[in-house]
């Protein structure tokens, strides 16, 4: 079982940054696969980025260049560095988590096993 805690949402001027953080409880964090996704007002949950356990990590095109996913094993914690802000970022983010994942199903909310409660972003024009 593995609890997830996100934090550092909130209010940020167009082009700003901001960095949320997803704690996650367990000790075997580190054996797994973490994804980010957003949802926006009255929108589906929008895949935003994901990371196996070894580290390979991908990203939405929408994000691509803007943001980086990284992750803090010894601190059982992950990062998600989100510059170039546009009002378009506006969503709640979830972190989320699942033993094993693949390419085809990365970005399938369903296919993970663990959620946050989620975090405001709100980014202002």
């Amino acid at each position: 079982q593995v609890q997830l805690v996100e934090s550092g949402g909130g209010l940020v001027q167009a082009g700003g940054s901001l960095r949320l953080s997803c704690a996650a409880s367990g000790r075997t964090f580190s054996r797994y696969a973490m994804g980010w996704f957003r949802q926006a007002p009255g929108k589906e949950r929008e895949f935003v980025s994901a990371m196996w356990s070894g580290g390979t990590t991908y990203y939405a095109d929408s994000v691509k260049g803007r943001f980086t996913f990284s992750r803090d094993n010894a601190k059982g914690t992950g990062y998600l560095q989100m510059n170039s802000l546009t009002p378009e970022d506006t969503a709640v983010y979830y972190c989320a988590a699942r033993r094993t994942i693949t390419i085809r199903t990365m970005n399938t909310a369903r296919e993970y096993e663990f959620w946050g409660q989620g975090t405001q972003v709100t980014v202002s024009s």
